[in-house]
């Protein structure tokens, strides 16, 4: 299969590690094709991301408006290392440099792909007409709700950058003038109104205008500590590149999931964004869980996923000895666990006369691939099928 680029129509930009960071921070959107020229599927997506570019450009004419870009995992393969490319091609989403949790995995024809790059340039926020709005909010969701004195201000632009980020995981609401004056008693104001009807509302007390706080803060309240793993949301949790520290239990047990929300909350606030905390149904995940040689019998289980082993910790009982499950943790940075699970206990940590372990039986490697089931497991196939 060849393919060509026809310099007069295309408004690919070619990306490289010198041009990267520039074109990328200074675009409100920029959907990048990561590819390589030997994978056919790659050759295949060519011809449509350019021709959905050139569609995109006619609504969309400012240049820093919307950019398609591409980059050669080939040639500049540090490039697709600092993002995690690991498939052909893979399409990343980025607004103003920062890169989407969620790659595009919709239908590969220039239509879709328009029609995509039309939804993330739909508004975000909802605008309230009457602050009696806001007591019909859907209180199942996390919602985020700023009141402002004007639209058009330093404060509203930098909540609605936050917003077209985060919005997949939160709602946001803005209210403007009178509408609002109620509720800017000491100026402009963004409240956090988690899910729960009596749960108490949140207020953001930092600047307005400093984007890396207030972002920090929405993030914490949109994103919880603790997430739920699914078969449709586990490829998009394996891509952000952190291991998992996993609580099986059974879909009812709420008490064992409130248990280790609070000590991961007590122990391994420290250790957020160097590993993902989440939970699992067992029924739903019996398969990882015969990797680790247990049943739904035996739940609630913990263990951390590395993507090449599963461990296993000690005792679901242990989780309240101080420090257990941090150093849990902090036995899988340092490669402890690994180590463990290929050779036996450090011989520090065998009592004296006590022989070594030979794990040479232990479970098999394990990745998030092996979570689900076949018939649930995510397929390079698969998606690129609908090319």
């Amino acid at each position: 299969v060849s393919w060509l680029f026809s310099p007069a129509r295309s408004e690919i930009t070619s990306l490289d590690s010198g041009n990267i960071d520039d074109i990328l921070n200074n675009a409100d959107v920029a959907l990048v094709n990561f590819y390589a020229d030997w994978c056919r599927f790659s050759q295949m997506l060519h011809p449509i991301f350019e021709e959905a570019s050139n569609v995109i450009k006619e609504e969309y004419p400012d240049k820093n408006q919307v950019v398609f870009a591409r980059v050669d995992c080939d040639q500049h393969s540090d490039i697709a290392q600092r993002y995690r490319i690991s498939k052909y091609p893979t399409l990343k989403l980025f607004r103003n440099g920062m890169m989407m949790k969620r790659e595009y995995r919709g239908q590969r024809s220039v239509t879709a792909i328009a029609d995509y790059i039309r939804q993330q340039k739909s508004n975000p926020i909802r605008e309230v007409q009457d602050l009696e709005e806001i007591s019909s909010l859907d209180r199942s969701r996390r919602n985020i709700i700023g009141y402002f004195e004007q639209k058009d201000s330093d404060n509203y632009r930098t909540f609605e950058r936050v917003a077209n980020i985060l919005h997949d995981d939160c709602v946001f609401l803005s209210a403007f003038g009178a509408i609002s004056k109620a509720e800017r008693f000491s100026g402009d104001n963004v409240i956090y109104k988690p899910p729960g009807e009596s749960a108490p509302d949140m207020v953001y007390l930092g600047s307005l205008t400093n984007f890396d706080l207030i972002y920090a803060w929405t993030q914490d309240k949109c994103v919880p500590l603790v997430r739920e793993i699914t078969f449709e949301n586990g490829e998009e949790l394996t891509e952000e590149g952190l291991p998992f520290l996993i609580l099986f239990h059974m879909k009812d047990d709420l008490e064992s999931l409130e248990k280790f929300q609070q000590e991961v909350a007590r122990q391994l606030i420290g250790e957020k964004g160097t590993i993902n905390f989440l939970h699992a149904d067992c029924d739903k995940f019996r398969h990882p869980l015969l990797h680790i040689q247990k049943t739904p019998a035996d739940c609630p289980v913990i263990a951390i996923d590395s993507f090449r082993h599963m461990y296993v910790f000690s005792d679901f009982s242990d989780l309240s000895i101080p420090g257990k499950l941090k150093q849990f943790v902090l036995d899988l940075h340092s490669g402890k666990l690994h180590r463990e699970f290929h050779h036996g206990p450090d011989p520090t940590d065998v009592a004296p006369g006590q022989p070594i372990q030979d794990l040479a039986s232990s479970p098999p490697e394990s990745s998030f691939q092996k979570l689900a089931p076949s018939e649930h497991r995510y397929t390079l196939l698969r998606e690129k099928d609908e090319l």
